[in-house]
């Protein structure tokens, strides 16, 4: 049972505070508590104070919360207005005392008097952020390539469709890979926006004192028509076993490509290159085409499948109304919010043409928590397998498949980063 302790003050930090804060912060990940000069002016380039909150007690930084806008692509496409969450940490001395609790009414009330639509997140511990109105709203699948058993073609000379692939510098990547991700990402469910320092910092113009820099390769896939649509970071060990064979790995840090074409070559192309005798792919999609890229798929093994981006809502119209549908219907839903930002009756209008969620008095034939809301959101759960939980109450018997009609997409919504 937490213990509220009135006399922490928890507010939004100065620039004053930055170190003590970023000590704090290197305290609860578990990261040596000392903080240079330089990783304080790193903190100070991009972190916004107003939205940086702390816990004080007797003047020393004991949590720590932070905030900063972004956008996530609904389904259909449309840009929406997120309160994107990070660095949340409590000191291990100040566990249980309601101080995330505090952090996080402060964020999401700033957060819904601003309009942005959703908070987002991505949860290191999944028991924490259900009782704030989160639910995961997209899963995450982590892929090892045994190369030799993919059947590929040792002669593979290039992309098959008469595209090519050329190795660029980070100078490069850093100047085709914004556009590219923009193309992408605004086709991709579940996909948020990149800043220039997430590029300064993944080319390596930017190098961190806290995270250790290996320059990694990057690989361009171009059309036949000359179009950038695939880029691809990666590094390679040097790794050899008995009798002088080659034993390395191929770990790629991230890919993006606006056609399945692109994406197609550039996991051949990884899976080619000499000496390379497993792959390992980075953070995809749970339904991810890879292993269907290759001559024999079972090559292709899940290391890792979990949940990843975390959504609340925090305005049910405004989120409904920027997704698009592919069905045709009408469902009258009760939002149950325990926070109070967003909870009430609302009727969901919605065809191919547009849709309308409006506030109504009509009797509910859906009743469910804000944190399932937010994951059938972008169409990756099912609201009967929410209901066979017990998640979801059907008022109307087979209200909830109407829900899995006009909510559920054909391929399952992704969020490639991490914040």
């Amino acid at each position: 049972m937490s213990r509220p302790e009135p006399h922490i003050d928890v507010r939004p930090i100065t620039e004053a505070d930055i170190p003590d804060w970023s000590r704090a912060l290197n305290t609860g990940f578990l990261r040596t508590p000392h903080v240079s000069e330089r990783e304080i002016a790193d903190r100070s380039s991009y972190i916004d104070p107003a939205r940086t909150l702390g816990a004080f007690d007797a003047g020393r930084c004991v949590a720590t919360f932070r905030s900063f806008p972004q956008e996530i692509t609904a389904v259909g496409g449309a840009a929406v207005p997120a309160d994107a969450i990070s660095n949340v940490t409590v000191t291990p001395t100040h566990r249980r005392r309601g101080l995330l609790t505090r952090m996080m009414a402060h964020d999401l009330a700033a957060a819904k008097d601003r309009g942005d639509v959703v908070a987002t997140l991505i949860a290191a511990e999944y028991p924490i952020y259900g009782r704030y109105g989160f639910g995961p709203a997209t899963w995450m699948s982590q892929w090892t390539v045994d190369v030799p058993r993919t059947g590929l073609d040792a002669r593979w000379a290039g992309p098959e469709d008469g595209g090519r692939i050329d190795l660029v510098d980070g100078a490069d990547a850093g100047k085709i890979g914004p556009e590219l991700h923009e193309r992408v990402r605004r086709a991709q469910p579940g996909a948020v926006s990149r800043d220039e320092r997430w590029w300064q910092v993944k080319t390596g113009v930017l190098r961190l004192d806290r995270e250790p820099w290996t320059d990694p390769f990057f690989a361009v896939y171009r059309s036949p028509g000359g179009e950038v649509e695939g880029l691809v970071s990666y590094t390679a060990d040097d790794h050899w076993g008995d009798g002088k064979q080659p034993l390395n790995t191929a770990s790629v840090q991230w890919l993006i490509a606006a056609t399945p074409a692109a994406e197609r070559a550039l996991w051949r192309y990884l899976c080619s290159i000499d000496w390379i005798t497993t792959v390992k792919s980075g953070w995809r999609a749970p339904d991810d085409l890879l292993p269907f890229c290759l001559p024999d798929p079972r090559a292709a093994r899940i290391t890792t499948l979990t949940d990843w981006l975390w959504v609340r809502i925090l305005d049910v119209v405004r989120a409904l109304q920027a997704r698009t549908y592919e069905g045709q219907g009408s469902l009258v839903f009760e939002v149950v919010d325990g926070g109070g930002l967003t909870g009430g009756r609302y009727r969901l209008e919605a065809s191919a043409d547009g849709a309308s969620c409006t506030p109504t008095t009509a009797s509910a034939e859906l009743t469910l928590d804000v944190a399932d809301l937010a994951r059938l959101w972008l169409g990756d759960e099912s609201a009967v397998r929410l209901a066979a939980l017990g998640h979801v109450q059907e008022e109307r018997a087979g209200a909830a498949r109407v829900a899995d009609a006009l909510l559920r997409t054909s391929r399952r919504p992704w969020c490639p980063d991490i914040f």
